[in-house]
């Protein structure tokens, strides 16, 4: 199957399977070890230079690892880390004796819950129906955030077994990425290693969630037990979890034995229709642990 370059919702809409399963996978994180560069390097530096945090810049960035990597919001959208990120920063101890000012994201969060897509493009429309000052700082770090990753992230290495496993969905699966990611970093992150001929679709966060990534491509075409997620993060459960299908994890600082499990047993379960119940809810667990709800500074 020829790779599909319009990456629209309608041609998601329009996705014809052919194979009787669907394998949707991340990117960041999960295919590709990108995750910690991208963030420490790109995303954390430039919230303390928009912001200017720069005299608390090591608390924001224990706290903004701890949102983007070391927790349970790991691998969600941008915007709603740099929320957390900033309501978390507003009640540590330590800032409050700074004097420094958390600014606030109440027009974030407001746009946020008004809004599914939530990527550039949308933001940039509220910005100039609205004309809102804080919502455009918000959305000038965000071009910069890409800008610096497009700068920073060249040829990211890709997970070992990563290539074996995509070949073997390939082989017996329809394959999509799935991603919060913006569109143009996924194509080019993709395209860099000339793997963009093991997926059929590479759906960004300028198409929606997660959730509403895997409804588009799969609504009327394979049963629950016939789809499966692959990611690294507890977005990609949840998604799976909301749509009634499959979750296989990419267990974070594990991720070349999660993708050998995968491709020596996962899948093989996955295809014969035994994946779901008991091995499902184990690879969860071992997932689940990994990845802490409460920060180490209030434990």
């Amino acid at each position: 199957m020829a790779f599909m370059r319009a990456f629209t919702k309608e041609n998601l809409l329009q996705l014809k399977p052919t194979h009787d399963t669907m394998v949707c996978v991340d990117s960041d994180g999960c295919v590709f070890d990108t995750m910690e560069l991208k963030q420490k390097q790109c995303f954390h530096s430039e919230i303390i230079r928009f912001w200017n945090l720069e005299s608390i810049e090591s608390t924001v960035r224990e706290t903004a690892e701890f949102v983007n990597l070391y927790s349970k919001g790991r691998g969600r959208n941008r915007f709603l880390c740099l929320y957390d990120t900033m309501e978390l920063l507003r009640k540590r101890p330590e800032v409050i004796q700074s004097g420094v000012v958390i600014p606030s994201m109440v027009d974030l969060k407001e746009w946020m819950d008004d809004e599914s897509a939530l990527g550039n493009p949308s933001l940039e429309k509220a910005v100039f129906e609205t004309q809102n000052s804080a919502l455009k700082k918000v959305l000038d770090w965000s071009l910069a955030v890409s800008e610096r990753v497009a700068e920073t992230v060249v040829n990211a290495p890709v997970f070992k077994w990563v290539q074996e496993g995509l070949e073997l969905i390939r082989t017996h699966s329809d394959c999509i990425v799935v991603s919060q990611t913006p569109e143009e970093a996924l194509v080019r992150e993709w395209a860099e290693h000339g793997m963009e001929h093991y997926v059929r679709f590479i759906a960004g966060q300028e198409l929606g969630t997660k959730a509403e990534h895997i409804q588009m491509a799969s609504s009327g075409r394979y049963g629950l037990d016939e789809i499966l997620i692959l990611g690294d993060a507890p977005g990609d459960r949840i998604a799976a979890q909301m749509s009634g299908i499959l979750f296989y994890p990419i267990n974070p600082a594990h991720e070349e034995a999660s993708w050998e499990r995968f491709c020596k047993e996962a899948f093989d379960r996955f295809l014969s229709g035994e994946y779901r119940g008991k091995y499902e809810q184990e690879r969860i667990a071992e997932f689940e642990a990994l990845l802490p709800a409460v920060p180490p500074w209030e434990r």
